[in-house]
C-alpha cells in the first residue's frame, strides 16, 4: 500500500486487514461529512475485497444515534428485499464498521436526463414501501433500538425526545429560540392516529442512496433509524429533496401509498419536515459550537443558516402564515487585513501543493471559514442588534443586551404567552439575516426551496 498520511486509532487497520483476510492495498479519505476511508483489501488469490470504513471517535451506546446502530440495521435488513451495504464487520474495541462499498452514485441531482431521475426516485420510493411494510419483529433489533412506541405519540415524539436528552447538557447553556419553539410546537401538534409502527430509516431521500442506471443499488446512511411512523420518511425525503433538487415530490407519495397501502396526508409530510428538522438541527447547532471540530465546519455552518430558514419556512407553511427577509445591514468595506492575508495564503500558496482531494476540499472549508468571519467582523453586530430590536418589539420590553433580550424570549415561549403568527414571523426574520451573514456556507447550497406537497 502507498503510505497514507491518517490519524486512525492504532490497530484499526490490522483489524480491517482481518476481515479479508489479506493487506490493505488502497486506503483513502472519503469526502464527507462524517468520517468514513475508502479501503481495499487485497487477498493471497489476489482477489479484492472493497471495502468502506466508518467510525466513531466516541464510544457508542446502543439506542442512540450512532454508527453501533446502523451497522446492527444493516445486519439485519441484509437479508430483506430492502438494498443495504454487507455489515463485513464490526469492532466494540475501535467502535468502527466496514462495510462492502456497493457500486452506483449518490448525486441523483446531477442527473440530467428528468425522466431517468424521476425513474431512480420511482424505484427509491418502492424501496421505502417496502421498507415500511417489514415485520419488526422479525427484524429482532430491539436490543439496538428499544422496544416499539405504543402510541402515535411516542412514535412521533420518540426520536427527538432522544436528541434533546442527549444533548441536555449542551442545551442548558445554549439559548437557540428556534429550536425551543420548534419542539414546543411538535409536541403541541403531534398527530394521534398512525397507521403502523415500522422500521424508518430516520434521514432518508435524495443522496442517501446509490444508484445504477435506473435502480437503487443501496439504501446507505442508518444510523437515525429507529421505529416510528412510516409518514416521518415522507416527511425526511421532503428535507433530502430540499437539500438535493431531485425533480421535485408531484405523485410519488401517491406511488408510496399505492406501493406500501400505507395512507399517506399531505399534514404528515407537513408535521414530519419540521420534526425532522428541529431533531436534527440540534446535533448541527451543537457542532457549531465545537471549536475543535473533526468534521467539516463549514458545511455544517450551512446546514445550520440554511436549515433554520428552511423551519422558518416550512412552519409559516404549516400555520399559513407569511414571511419573508428583512433588509439587511448596508454594506461596508472596512474587512480584516488579518483574514484577507489568511484567505490569500491558503488559496495563492498553500492550496496549488496540495495533491489529495480530501486535504483540498478541507483547505476550500478553510476559505469558507475565513470568509464567514469576514462577514462576522463586518456585519455581526448589525445583525445581532436588528434581531434584538425584533425581539423588543415582539415582547414590549427594553432590554439591557442581547443576552437578556434572548433569555427573555425564551421565557416567553416556554410560557407559551406569544401567538404563533408574530413569533414565527420574527423567527423568521432572523433566521433570513443569519443566512445572509454566513452566505459563504449557505453558498454551499444555494437558493434552496421546498418542494411542492401534492
Amino acid at each position: 500500500m502507498t503510505e497514507t498520511l491518517h490519524d486512525l486509532p492504532e490497530g484499526l487497520l490490522p483489524w480491517v486487514a482481518s476481515l479479508g483476510p489479506g493487506r490493505i492495498t488502497h486506503l483513502e479519505r472519503h469526502v464527507a461529512r462524517r468520517e468514513a476511508w475508502v479501503v481495499d483489501i487485497t487477498r493471497d488469490d489476489d482477489s479484492v475485497l472493497a471495502g468502506f470504513l466508518r467510525l466513531d471517535r466516541q464510544p457508542a451506546v446502543a439506542g442512540n444515534v450512532s454508527l453501533l446502530r446502523e451497522a446492527a440495521i444493516c445486519r439485519a435488513l441484509t437479508p430483506t428485499d430492502v438494498p443495504v451495504p454487507a455489515l463485513l464487520g464490526w469492532s466494540d474495541t475501535y467502535h468502527a464498521a466496514l462495510f462492502s462499498r456497493v457500486a452506483g452514485s449518490a448525486d441523483l441531482p446531477a442527473v440530467a436526463d428528468l425522466a431517468r431521475q424521476r425513474r431512480i426516485m420511482e424505484d427509491f420510493i418502492a424501496a421505502i414501501a417496502r421498507l415500511h411494510r417489514l415485520d419488526t419483529e422479525a427484524l429482532a433489533l430491539e436490543q439496538a433500538l428499544g422496544p416499539c412506541p405504543t402510541t402515535a405519540e411516542e412514535a412521533a415524539l420518540g426520536d427527538l425526545d432522544a436528541q434533546l436528552h442527549n444533548y441536555a447538557g449542551f442545551l442548558k447553556h445554549y439559548q437557540d429560540p428556534l429550536l425551543s419553539y420548534g419542539a414546543d410546537w411538535l409536541r403541541r401538534c403531534v398527530p394521534t392516529d398512525i397507521a403502523r409502527i415500522s422500521l424508518v430509516q430516520g434521514d432518508t431521500g435524495p443522496v442517501n442512496f446509490l444508484f445504477e442506471q435506473d435502480k437503487v443499488s443501496a439504501v446507505v446512511d442508518w444510523e437515525w433509524g429507529h421505529w416510528g411512523d412510516p409518514m416521518e420518511d415522507l416527511g425526511n425525503i421532503c428535507v433530502r429533496e430540499f437539500w438535493n433538487p431531485s425533480g421535485g415530490l408531484s405523485g410519488l407519495f401517491q406511488l408510496y401509498e399505492e406501493l406500501s397501502g400505507i395512507p399517506y396526508t399531505r399534514a404528515a409530510a407537513q408535521y414530519y419536515r419540521i420534526q425532522q428538522n428541529v431533531r436534527g438541527m440540534i446535533p448541527i447547532h451543537a457542532a457549531c459550537a465545537q471549536p475543535a471540530l473533526r468534521e467539516s465546519l463549514a458545511w455544517y455552518l450551512s446546514y445550520r443558516y440554511v436549515g433554520d430558514r428552511s423551519t422558518c419556512e416550512a412552519l409559516a407553511d404549516v400555520l399559513s402564515i407569511a414571511v419573508e427577509p428583512p433588509d439587511m445591514p448596508e454594506k461596508t468595506h472596512t474587512g480584516s487585513v488579518l483574514l484577507a492575508a489568511a484567505s490569500a495564503t491558503l488559496m495563492r500558496d498553500i492550496l496549488p501543493a496540495v495533491d489529495t482531494t480530501f486535504a483540498r476540499s478541507r483547505l476550500t472549508d478553510a476559505q469558507v471559514l475565513i470568509a464567514c468571519a469576514e462577514r462576522e467582523h463586518r456585519y455581526g453586530a448589525a445583525v445581532r442588534a436588528a434581531t434584538c430590536q425584533d425581539i423588543a418589539k415582539l415582547l414590549g420590553l427594553h432590554p439591557r443586551d442581547e443576552a437578556h433580550a434572548l433569555t427573555s424570549l425564551m421565557a416567553a415561549i416556554e410560557a407559551r404567552s406569544i401567538a404563533d403568527e408574530p413569533l414565527v414571523q420574527m423567527l423568521a426574520r432572523k433566521a433570513y439575516r443569519e443566512e445572509w451573514l454566513y452566505e459563504p456556507a449557505a453558498a454551499l447550497y444555494p437558493n434552496r426551496r421546498w418542494s411542492a406537497l401534492d
